[in-house]
């Protein structure tokens, strides 16, 4: 781990270097407020730091300040280094937002000890934000396939309509697998799941990485084409549809050979999810109705 030692005293600067480097830290060395800074504000920053409470050009309550500023998931582990003995400074060196304090007239033992709780601390608070991280991942993606769940897709859809950038209308697919229920009446419902993984793999290659996926249901599926024209869109989504009736999905049971219907919707932002799920949803039937393995387009 790397720390941070701002220090206008070179004896004092040296002292603590040492004693860090012994006990196996590696150590960037500052004389004072703003070149701490300087180091602070890269996305690269130490994790802990040992600030002088009085440096020249920015003094350590300052440089806390600007510390505690930054918007980040990992903020510093901050120890304020001082010689100030006054209780009163002492909670005014924590109430700015430092973790620790750590007397000059330390020993080696102590700045050891202090150090090893802030250590510890970033230790935790780096596996929670993992934790946290996979549980968010978890609750927006679909345990099978990997892609966007239903609730997620839909968000993602509604950020679209919110944050809409250019003229293009935004253009979604749905999505749903003809027969699919003799799929899995037939080969069973594990095939029936290497099939749905297999799709998705098929759609990752027909479309582009500023597209998107999400499944909707057990063999449906929203694709939101959000970089595209209105023909462009189309002209993928046809394209989609006869690549998976050429393609042959591997599974347990064999390679198997599927289809699947699309209705697709375009709209301008001024219009509303609603109706665009809808006019999709009207359009996936229309092409059911006509004999699947098609694409029908209604347009908003």
């Amino acid at each position: 781990m790397r720390i941070l030692i701002a220090e206008d005293s070179a004896t004092c600067r040296m002292i603590l270097s040492a004693a860090l480097k012994e006990y196996g830290y590696e150590v960037i060395e500052t004389k004072d407020g703003q070149q701490a800074w300087e180091k602070m504000r890269q996305p690269d920053a130490p994790q802990l730091a040992i600030l002088d409470w009085i440096m020249p050009k920015m003094d350590g309550l300052s440089l806390l300040g600007k510390i505690r500023a930054q918007k980040t998931e990992r903020p510093p582990y901050i120890i304020m280094l001082t010689g100030k003995d006054d209780k009163d400074d002492i909670i005014l060196g924590l109430d700015a937002g430092a973790n620790d304090y750590l007397s000059k007239t330390f020993d080696k033992r102590e700045l050891r000890a202090r150090v090893e709780v802030g250590r510890r601390m970033i230790e935790l608070q780096d596996a929670l934000i993992v934790t946290n991280e996979k549980l968010a991942f978890q609750a927006a993606h679909d345990a099978l396939t990997g892609i966007l769940n239903r609730r997620a897709i839909l968000y993602r859809l509604e950020d679209e309509f919110i944050n809409k950038k250019n003229n293009n209308p935004i253009t979604i697919g749905m999505c749903d697998i003809d027969h699919f229920k003799k799929i899995n009446d037939t080969y069973g419902h594990q095939t029936g799941d290497e099939v749905l993984c297999g799709l998705v793999k098929v759609f990752k290659e027909c479309f582009s990485a500023s597209d998107y996926f999400g499944r909707i249901g057990g063999e449906e599926f929203l694709i939101v084409a959000s970089s595209s024209t209105k023909k462009e869109a189309l002209t993928m989504f046809e394209k989609c549809c006869r690549h998976i009736a050429d393609t042959k999905i591997n599974t347990r049971s064999g390679g198997l050979s599927i289809t699947i219907s699309i209705g697709v919707a375009s709209c301008t932002s001024k219009s509303s999810v609603d109706a665009l799920l809808g006019a999709a949803d009207s359009a996936l039937y229309q092409a059911k109705n006509q004999g699947r393995n098609r694409v029908c387009y209604k347009n908003i």
